[in-house]
């Protein structure tokens, strides 16, 4: 039930005819827009009982069209008919002016979610967007225009996208999760608390065009109604964009992210013709309408239903009435109309849970008519807000505070105080209703109630007051202390908070008020305090419990104690689930508990002490997300917190010696709104409009029953004792506190002397909510309930202590509790048991699909039992067919309903289905029918049955032939066997594979070769039978032989084949022969093949005998080819009959071989295993496999074998293949001959100067063969340095004609002197070649002119070397201007052949000096 007070605002004198007025969302603050066509217009603000803003009165001389109020802050924005667009501000009436956007009446105007943007539009079609800050004062300019050319009518911003989960993020920060606290720390990326606003938004214009514009504001087109559009909504649970227009066609639309819309649903909306229609829709998808009816439609768009609200004549409505106009607020879930005839109704709206047709429950929106309240004249406009249930509230805190601060039975029960924020009124109830005795004006920000004092605040002190005002007693506070904000009083201690955060506790219970102690600065114990939220102190006076509010004004997450006499403070902290001592006993148990209520990520919503006992304490929490800032907290928190369904009750054990300790933890139930109080054995609920039941539904003409407004719930310790006697009481109390610390003996000393049943079974489910199974079994003793404590016992087989705590639970009747156990623990097979012994068929459907699918065929089973047995054999039916055990159970339950049966089977189509009823008919002699069916259950062993019963044979042979089936065809063979027709019966047995029997039979009629057929594709035993069959006739020996060796008998079929010299089949048995047969056989089969010169074979089998060495011998003698397969086969390093040596030997023996067939490889191979690498490199030098000898040079290491790599690269071509050169190199290195790769660099040397005429290279090479000289060890002594003074010789030389070549640019004369010296030398030549010297000096003297000179040169080189042609020497160049100078021909042919002979002269000498230096 409501309490509503009805307030005339104080319009001005001048004010003109109110034609809009709109609440403020959070505010109580009701702008009104008053015009006259005279005058122009005006907007006036006033509050929540009608008192005008003075300072925000605006007039002008044109109208004011549209009104829209900032969603947070006090800012309303102002539309009026000349295009003015101006932000005025409450309370200081600040006016801000839009600059110039429109020049025609403003058509919209629209916040986004949180108020940063604002979009102005108007009826020529211009659009403006406008940003603002955190405060609501505009930023600059607008941020964009756009001219649409068409009058704009409905604006909607995008809803807002999801912020981060706070709650999952708390939870998994307490669990560990580092990259969780990373985002909780300053380090990590800010978090992004609650729904991130939405800044895109939809607009439509008078043409029916609607338009997406983006974040960034950049319109694009959707689609196009049909007329004009009405309204624009969106569905976020849907996803959809609902469009009405002004024929009331209703379109749903899904916005498509390449841009466009998809039209998913038109429907038409009834009216009626003329009226004007009022329409608004709710956050669960219901559009409400009022369309001048008499009735209310709903649109449910979620579940597209409909259906319509009406008046009742029988709560004083009137026939004929017309609803005019709707508002829904949200929070309350309430729908207020306004009628004609000046009454406002107001449905409450309650879900209703219904599970018709389907075991999965679906929710209803339902409505329930409240009282009307009348007002004069006819209702044209109606707007409810929020604002006054933080008004509702407080009437209630202080009806239950007077009710809660009297001793029971008091006679003074009889009066009820309410203020409404302004004023305080006293009532007192009698028979006939409430009359009031007496009232005063009050602007205290809290008030509270005790005895016959009413206790108030003003600035620095506490006022208590009698119920007529008169002030009794003053409570004074220093300046430092503070102003008192916060009040509460528990039986007779009041406890002050003041907005410096200081707290003080009065003890009542005498004439005057006397504080317990000091005020305490809460700011010395509490780290990052800003405020306090809330101070409540216990039943004794001894703790006082604080909510505050952190320093950036969001709630902290922490409840905290003071305890007064210690002057200590404690807290709980409901963010991370635990104490700030830790838990004083069973911590890790505890911990499980916390763990298990999801205890973490929390944080308090409001906190009680219970009434009389001073250690319990109750805290209502919700997750963390849904706090605010302080600001926004006193706006909305404090008017509707969070989302019910998200609210937990937290009961707390709190005392000074064990700390904070848990007692129960429970989501708060449906239905109820807020906890108001804790008095055990009960706690206190205000509750939600419900559904009245069938019994309560009031008679025609009866008053309306009243709804309850409060509700209570038994402590979890006290269900089923709640009117016990106060000793029972005090003793389960303190039972329940010491089971909680875990003192047992303490515990069961407090209830040792009841011996009431009941006190021990609720000490029993006690056990239940604490897990406690030992002391289960004590209650359950005293109990006398063997039954329970043999369940649980049997229950302890269970490995998870849940399940075993289940069954407890079930033994109790506390079935809710096993569920959830059941659940906590996943023991959803478990869970599906009990939903099915509890009778909860659609639970258990729905846990076997979902969790216990491998119970799911058994669930269906067990319900289509259910089902029949109940009489449903439809339902049933389905249910067999889902647990597929229909074929045999269906037609069980049908088969007193033969005609039902026949149906059934012939709709499954189900071959088994249809066997059964095949037989069912053969066993009514009703062949022709049943053969029918067997037909189609393919069954064809039973259809040859049938035929061969009744003497069809034809048709058994046909149907055994064409469908091959094994079965049908061994039966139609055993009746052609009985019938003695043996080839009949050969050929089905054949076909049935029954080839034992066709063979019996074979033997049996002489059909030899029929008899072979068989045997071959049977078994081994079969082919055995066979054989033996065939030896003792002492026939066919061929197939005898053939079938032992198929069976696996080998060696009587070589047996066999060598006594009747069946070579044939001895060939081909010893083919197939292995390494795993018997070696005996080996040695049969190779002397065998020796006798027949088949030598190969016989090799083979010598060595897969292991006869080695003769297998070796044999192919010696017979010069077989030696093969890498046979040499895998020959294993002379595994033969037991050689020694080392010997084997040694015949592996060099066989490499020999293989070196004369020319596999060099193999020979390598073989005496590589002789050890005999020397000869194994010959054997690959002469196989001419570089990478071969290059890798086994490397692998044996040796320097002998490196040498004669080297060499052998050396004799290539290592002038043109670097590769060659690189091996020759690494390999003499490796060798350890340094005097060998100095003979190669002196080589390479010479081929540099006798090829290239390069000396500069020549020079290095003989540099490097110094060094290597140098280093030799082999050579002797005076051989090493005649050696090198040979090569120093040489250099010397070279390096005399290469600084001449170098000085001739710059110095002609002197290099042409010098040369002329070194030429007189007569060492010069092999080192420096005569011709070149020569060469020299004749291109010098051609190139200065000097053709004698050059000419008598050129003869002197010819007298110096007559054999040789001088053009190898002298350039062409040169020779040409000689013969033309001085007129001497050179004969080119006699130059060709001269020049061969001397390239073959050098190779010889080159050859030489290569084997001089080996």
């Amino acid at each position: 039930m409501s309490v509503y007070f009805d307030h005339r605002i104080k319009a001005p004198e001048n004010s003109n005819h109110p034609s809009y007025l709109t609440w403020h969302s959070t505010l109580p603050i009701l702008a009104v827009a008053s015009s006259s066509p005279g005058s122009g217009g005006s907007v006036d603000l006033y509050l929540q009982q009608g008192e005008c803003v003075e300072d925000c009165h605006v007039e002008r001389a044109h109208q004011a069209t549209v009104l829209r109020w900032h969603p947070l802050k006090p800012v309303l924005a102002l539309g009026w008919e000349n295009g003015e667009v101006m932000l005025l501000t409450h309370p200081s009436g600040d006016q801000t002016l839009l600059t110039s956007a429109h020049t025609a009446s403003i058509a919209l105007l629209e916040w986004s979610g949180s108020g940063s943007r604002l979009v102005t539009g108007d009826q020529n079609g211009a659009l403006a967007v406008w940003k603002l800050d955190a405060r609501g004062r505009l930023i600059g300019n607008s941020l964009a225009k756009y001219d649409f050319s068409k009058p704009l009518t409905c604006c909607i911003f995008k809803p807002a996208s999801p912020g981060d989960d706070v709650a999952m993020l708390a939870r998994a920060s307490v669990s560990g999760d580092e990259s969780a606290l990373e985002k909780f720390s300053w380090k990590g990326a800010p978090l992004k608390m609650g729904p991130q606003e939405g800044l895109g938004f939809y607009v439509s214009t008078s043409d029916g065009n609607v338009y997406a514009m983006d974040e960034q504001c950049k319109p694009s087109q959707l689609f196009r109604a049909e007329s004009p559009i009405k309204k624009l909504l969106y569905i976020e649970n849907k996803d959809a964009l609902v469009v009405i227009t002004d024929t009331l066609t209703l379109s749903q639309y899904t916005v498509l992210r390449e841009g466009g819309a998809h039209e998913f649903m038109k429907v038409k909306l009834s009216s009626k013709a003329g009226q004007n229609v009022d329409i608004v829709c709710t956050e669960n998808s219901l559009l409400i309408a009022a369309t001048g009816e008499p009735t209310v439609r709903i649109w449910d768009l979620e579940r597209d239903d409909n259906y319509a609200l009406s008046l009742n004549e029988n709560m004083g409505f009137e026939r004929g009435e017309i609803i005019s106009c709707i508002s829904y607020c949200a929070p309350k879930e309430i729908l207020a109309a306004g009628t004609s005839h000046g009454r406002i109704a107001m449905w409450k709206m309650v879900m209703q849970h219904s599970s018709i047709g389907s075991y999965r429950a679906d929710i209803k929106a339902l409505w329930k008519l409240q009282t009307p309240t009348e007002v004069d004249g006819n209702v044209i406009q109606l707007q409810q807000t929020d604002y006054m249930k933080m008004s509702l509230q407080k009437i209630i805190h202080l009806i239950s505070v007077g009710l809660q601060s009297e001793p029971v039975g008091c006679e003074q029960l009889k009066n009820v105080t309410v203020w409404d924020g302004k004023k305080v009124s006293v009532y007192e109830l009698s028979p006939t209703g409430l009359h009031m005795t007496g009232s005063f004006p009050c602007d205290s920000q809290v008030v509270v109630v005790h005895d016959q004092n009413i206790y108030t605040v003003e600035t620095n002190k506490v006022q208590i007051h009698t119920p007529q005002g008169t002030v009794k007693q003053l409570l004074t506070f220093s300046k430092a202390e503070g102003n008192p904000v916060l009040l509460n009083v528990c039986q007779s201690y009041l406890v002050v908070g003041t907005d410096t955060a200081n707290i003080r506790v009065y003890n009542l219970s005498r004439r005057n008020a006397k504080p317990l102690c000091d005020a305490k600065n809460l700011a010395e114990h509490i780290t990052n305090l800003g405020a306090l939220r809330s101070v409540k102190c216990n039943a004794n006076g001894s703790q006082v419990s604080i909510l505050i509010s952190q320093v950036n004004g969001r709630p902290d997450h922490k409840v905290y104690f003071y305890h007064i006499e210690m002057h200590t403070v404690t807290h709980f902290d409901f963010f991370t689930g635990r104490p700030s001592s830790g838990f004083s006993q069973r911590d890790e148990s505890d911990k499980q508990k916390f763990q298990e209520h999801e205890f973490s990520g929390r944080f308090p919503v409001s906190h009680f002490w219970d009434e009389s006992e001073p250690r319990l304490f109750v805290c209502e929490t919700a997750p963390v997300g849904s706090e605010k800032s302080e600001h926004e907290q006193i706006l909305t928190l404090c008017l509707c917190p969070v989302s019910q369904e998200n609210l937990s009750v937290v009961t707390l054990f709190c005392t000074q010696e064990h700390g904070i300790m848990l007692l129960d933890c429970f989501s708060e139930p449906s239905g109820v709104q807020a906890l108001l109080a804790l008095d055990v054995p009960y706690y206190y609920f205000s509750c939600k409009a419900s559904l009245p039941s069938v019994q309560s539904e009031p008679k025609a003409g009866a008053p309306t029953p009243s709804p309850q407004m409060v509700s209570r719930r038994p402590l979890r310790d006290f269900v089923g004792l709640e009117n016990c006697e106060k000793r029972t009481h005090d003793a389960m109390l303190n039972f329940s506190f010491y089971l909680t610390v875990g003192d047992m003996d303490e515990a069961f000393k407090s209830i040792k002397l009841i011996k009431s049943k009941a006190v021990w079974e609720n000490m029993a489910r006690m056990c239940v909510k604490t897990h406690r199974l030992d002391v289960a079994r004590v209650c359950l003793g005293n109990m006398g309930n063997a039954r329970a404590a043999k369940a649980v016992k049997d229950a302890e087989a269970e490995p998870e202590p849940e399940a075993q705590v289940a069954m407890l639970a079930i033994q109790l009747g506390m079935l809710e509790d096993a569920e959830k156990l059941y659940k906590s623990c996943q023991r959803f097979d478990l869970l599906n048991a009990f939903y099915q012994a509890s009778n909860k068929w659609n639970q258990a459907l729905e846990t076997a699909e979902t969790h216990d699918r491998i119970n799911m065929h058994t669930t269906f089973y067990e319900y289509a039992k259910y089902l029949e047995f109940r009489g449903k054999k439809d339902l049933a039916l389905d249910f067999y067919e889902k647990s597929d055990t229909h074929r045999a159970e269906v037609p069980r339950m049908l088969q007193e309903d033969p005609a039902s049966l026949e149906i059934y089977v012939n709709k499954a189509k189900d071959k088994k289905i249809y066997k059964w009823w095949a037989q069912y008919l053969e066993s009514q002699s009703d062949m022709e029918r049943a053969l029918q069916y067997y037909e189609h259950a393919e069954d064809y062993l039973s259809l040859v049955r049938v035929h061969c019963y009744m003497g069809n044979i034809q048709e058994a042979s046909q149907i055994a032939n064409s469908t091959g089936d094994r079965a049908a065809s061994y039966h139609l063979a055993r009746h052609y066997e009985s019938h003695d027709d043996i080839m009949q019966a050969v050929h089905f047995y054949t076909q049935a594979q029954a080839y034992n029997n066709a063979i019996r039979l074979c033997k049996e009629n002489n059909l030899d070769f029929q008899l072979m057929n068989l045997a071959l594709l049977s078994n081994p035993e079969d082919m055995m039978e066979a054989a033996c069959y065939y030896e003792e006739k002492g026939k066919h020996m061929d197939r005898a032989v053939t079938l032992y060796h198929k069976a696996g008998y080998v060696s009587r079929a070589l047996e066999l084949a060598i006594a009747t010299e069946q070579f044939d089949a001895l060939q081909l048995i010893a083919e197939e022969l292995n390494e795993n047969s018997d070696p005996a056989l080996f040695s049969r089969c190779s002397e065998f093949f020796i006798q027949h010169s088949q030598y190969d074979k016989a090799v083979q089998m010598l060595a897969a005998s292991r006869k080695y060495s003769q297998a070796v011998e044999l192919c010696l003698s017979q010069n077989l080819n030696i093969t890498e397969d046979l040499l895998e086969r020959i294993h002379l390093t595994e033969s037991k009959d050689l020694s080392k040596e010997a084997c040694n030997k015949l592996l060099e023996k066989i490499g020999d071989c293989c070196m004369s067939q020319g596999s060099y490889h193999l020979a390598s191979k073989l005496y590589t295993q002789a050890g005999n690498k020397h000869r194994a490199m010959k054997a690959l030098l002469k196989s001419g496999d570089r990478e071969k000898i290059a890798f086994y040079a490397n692998l044996s290491r040796k320097k002998e074998l490196f040498i004669m790599a080297a060499n052998y690269f050396q004799s290539l071509d290592w002038q043109k293949n670097p590769e060659n050169l690189k091996y020759i190199i690494e390999f003499y290195t490796k060798g350890d001959a340094p005097h060998l790769l100095g003979g190669f660099y002196e080589a390479c040397a010479q081929v540099e100067i006798y090829d290239y005429r390069n000396y500069e290279k020549a020079l290095d090479a003989l540099a490097d063969a110094i060094k290597c000289l140098s280093k030799a060890k082999q050579l002797p002594r005076g051989q090493q340095e005649q050696r090198l003074a040979e090569l120093q010789q040489k250099i010397n030389l070279i390096k005399k004609f290469v600084h001449i070549r170098r000085l001739y640019p710059e110095d002609p004369a002197e290099a042409v002197k010098l040369c002329e010296a070194l030429l007189e030398d007569p060492e010069i030549d092999p080192p420096v070649r005569i011709g070149d010297a020569f060469s020299f000096l004749i291109d010098h003297y051609c190139q200065q002119g000097h053709f004698q000179m050059a000419y008598k040169k050129l003869e002197e080189l010819q007298k110096l070397l007559p054999s040789q042609s001088i053009r190898c020497y002298i350039s062409q160049d040169s020779l040409n201007a000689l013969q033309k100078e001085m007129g001497v021909h050179l004969d080119s042919d006699e130059y060709k052949h001269v020049l061969e002979g001397n390239d073959d002269e050098v190779e010889e000498d080159l050859t030489d000096n290569l084997s001089h230096f080996k």
